[in-house]
């Protein structure tokens, strides 16, 4: 058997805010891999809330102490991205089947581009199969209680984009 050095993952997203989906996908994608760098993507096809900038800062602040996990924003083709980042894989959450097709495109589309990276599949935990940034996002614009649906780190400026004031949705 050939031995080789730790396995990087790229978990790529847009992160609009970042969920305990994704913390959780995160997690559990270490016991798979050796680092995991959060990859925030600059060119989206959707209207991100948050700037570039605050997508990275408040990821990071999120993993802050974990030394396996790293964040940065990324643009251009997720596939020469891992190329650059060393990364042998692509991490993806499936929360449904419905999620499985469009991602098992992507992935195809990867593989045919990149043959050398592997896309992996981890299902999201099931307590956070609701949930998604765009649905976060709808409640908080509406004054709903997200604490506990995203990093405690990310509430106050979830609801600060909204004009809502954090301390009164408990």
């Amino acid at each position: 058997m050939v031995k080789r050095g730790p396995v990087t993952a790229i978990y790529p997203g847009t992160f609009d805010p970042l969920t305990m989906g994704h913390v959780s996908l995160v997690q559990r994608g270490l016991d798979v891999f050796d680092k995991i760098v959060v990859a925030v993507a600059v060119n989206t096809p959707k209207k991100p809330l948050f700037t570039i900038e605050e997508r990275v800062v408040m990821a990071a602040q999120v993993f802050a102490n974990n030394p396996q996990v790293e964040v940065e924003a990324f643009e251009g083709l997720l596939v020469d991205y891992a190329v650059r980042r060393e990364a042998r894989a692509i991490l993806r959450g499936l929360r449904a089947v419905s999620d499985f097709e469009f991602e098992f495109q992507l992935a195809l589309m990867n593989r045919k581009l990149k043959r050398e990276i592997q896309t992996v599949f981890l299902m999201t935990d099931y307590k956070w199969l609701y949930i998604s940034s765009t649905i976060i996002k709808e409640a908080a614009s509406l004054g709903g209680n997200i604490k506990g649906l995203v990093p405690e780190i990310v509430v106050p400026h979830l609801y600060a984009k909204y004009g809502h004031k954090p301390e009164s949705k408990d």
